[in-house]
């Protein structure tokens, strides 16, 4: 197994007007042909606890795995409506993706990816995002 290396990682997101970025560390590593990152989001929830978030990138998917406050599983494939699920100590739901675009620019473990797609919660669109995210590796 390859070692995981340090990065700093910056995501934008943008939904229904507003614009939303948070930069942070991460470590990341690639297995299997996919490149994973992982990192703690900076917002603690009401108790304190945080959430911790795995994302798998391979050559046309996206997968974001959220264990902590928040436990969560989304998907991304162009042209693709792929589930997932939302839970937390206040509520839970089956939800999905709808992605219409996925713009993978990796070199190596440095670059971005990009995903635009809608929420939807119950079979009802509750969103359209449009998210960023750029990824650069430390040079230590």
């Amino acid at each position: 197994m390859q070692e995981a290396r340090s990065a700093r990682i910056r995501l934008q997101s943008r939904h229904e007007g507003e614009n939303v970025v948070q930069e942070s560390e991460a470590e990341v590593f690639e297995r299997g042909g996919a490149l994973y990152l992982k990192y703690e989001e900076p917002e603690a929830d009401l108790r304190g606890q945080k959430t911790r978030t795995l994302l798998k990138i391979t050559g046309d998917s996206l997968k974001m795995i959220r264990h902590g406050a928040v436990e969560s599983e989304q998907a991304f494939q162009e042209g693709q409506k792929l589930p997932g699920f939302y839970r937390s100590p206040y509520t839970s739901f089956n939800l999905s993706t709808q992605t219409s675009l996925l713009e993978i620019r990796l070199n190596g473990v440095s670059g971005t990816v990009r995903w635009v797609y809608d929420l939807y919660v119950h079979e009802e669109c509750t969103g359209h995002f449009d998210i960023s995210l750029h990824i650069q590796e430390d040079n230590q």
